[in-house]
């Protein structure tokens, strides 16, 4: 029996409600009611052949509070002339959070409408597009505001504002609290500063700081100076040195050579190598290296993990430095070593048009399931007397006091 039960047109309100219609015609003042249902009831012939069952339908229906049942008249042959109940309303928005139970959080929306309104009206068609997450943020909300505020206030000033997170006075604001709620913040400081203010080019929340004009950490760069003679410091301080993208970008060690490796421990490691540097390398993130000119000078060498995304990271970093060479990425070295593969968690499947077409042909069969399925050989699952021979053969090893 597919007829329209009071479950069914309570629940066509609730949808109302999940999709922020309510709450959002508090902000545009056009309300959704009256509004009428859609009501499925039986047929004539259910009506004829299962009298007894439509009668309790609708005394059920007519019991409903907060919804008016309208009716029609039915006539039987047998039991005469009857109503039935022919359309199903929701007459004003006071029904509709009666019948939800909804009322107390109108009465919080409304609170912060008014806040909004008064403090931020730029904010309000935020509102209106996402009430229902307002109300989840209903308890920060002031503070949310002030720090939009603060933030606004500064937007003129050179630098914009020119500080860390951390540096942020407002009461009852940390840098915690504005980092948990960067995303919403983002949202609305889009909205509410002006488009000077804003550095387009630094998107998603690890962006947050500069896209609105914070100071951000240092990225650090994190390097081996693999031959002292071009060392910068005394070799008492050792050779594992960690440099901000600026200060990386102006040290021009004079090195002919630099690898680049994804694991650490390859990068403790590594031999000392003649006139090269190692750079313990950031996964997808070579704009810091982008910076250092005097790197366009030098030969480079990659060593990323035999897999899809190792050479997603080749491809991406030859975006920076065309002329990156792979390093230990090769067909002789993944069979050399195949019993030491794992798999991969989630292969990289696109096109990567800056591979060789030695590399571009592994990558398709990584790729295409053609070696073994989602195959994968780590970097640190080489043999150390392999890695060495390789740097052999390239460049000069160095036995060093």
């Amino acid at each position: 029996m597919s007829w329209t039960r009071p479950a069914g047109l309570r629940a066509q309100v609730q949808k109302l409600w999940d999709r922020g219609e309510v709450l959002a015609s508090l902000v545009s003042g056009e309300s959704p009611f009256p509004r009428r249902l859609v009501l499925k009831g039986p047929t004539s012939a259910e009506m004829a052949e299962r009298f007894d069952a439509v009668r309790a339908w609708v005394a059920e229906l007519r019991a409903m509070p907060n919804c008016r049942i309208e009716m029609r008249e039915f006539r039987h042959r047998v039991f005469g002339a009857n109503a039935v109940p022919h359309e199903a309303w929701i007459d004003s928005l006071d029904d509709a959070l009666a019948l939800l139970g909804k009322r107390r959080d109108v009465a919080r929306f409304n609170a912060l409408l008014e806040l909004t309104r008064q403090r931020q009206p730029q904010l309000l068609a935020w509102l209106s597009k996402r009430p229902l997450r307002a109300l989840e943020l209903a308890g920060e909300w002031s503070r949310l505001l002030a720090i939009v505020a603060w933030v606004a206030e500064r937007a003129q000033q050179v630098p914009r504002p020119g500080v860390y997170l951390r540096q942020v006075d407002i009461p009852g604001v940390h840098s915690k609290f504005i980092e948990a709620h960067r995303g919403v913040l983002a949202e609305w400081l889009d909205l509410v500063l002006p488009p000077a203010a804003i550095d387009t080019s630094a998107t998603g929340v690890s962006g947050f700081a500069r896209r609105y004009g914070f100071r951000d950490r240092p990225v650090r760069i994190r390097l081996r100076i693999l031959d002292p003679a071009h060392s910068r410091l005394p070799t008492t301080f050792g050779d594992d040195i960690s440099l901000d993208a600026a200060s990386f970008a102006r040290l021009d060690p004079g090195v002919a050579r630099v690898f680049i490796t994804e694991n650490e421990i390859n990068f403790l490691a590594f031999p000392a190598v003649r006139d090269s540097l190692i750079v313990f390398g950031a996964g997808y993130g070579f704009e810091m290296l982008a910076q250092a000119q005097w790197l366009s000078r030098c030969r480079i060498h990659y060593w990323g993990d035999i897999d899809t995304h190792g050479f997603a990271i080749l491809d991406q970093l030859r975006a920076h430095f065309a002329h990156v060479d792979s390093f230990l990425m090769d067909r002789a070295t993944l069979l050399a070593f195949r019993t030491q593969c794992g798999e991969e968690d989630r292969q990289t499947l696109r096109e990567l048009p800056r591979l060789s077409e030695e590399e571009r042909a592994l990558y398709d069969d990584l790729r295409d399931n053609r070696l073994g399925r989602n195959l994968r050989l780590e970097q640190e699952r080489i043999g150390f007397g392999w890695v060495e021979e390789r740097i052999g053969a390239i460049a000069t090893i160095a036995t060093l006091p």
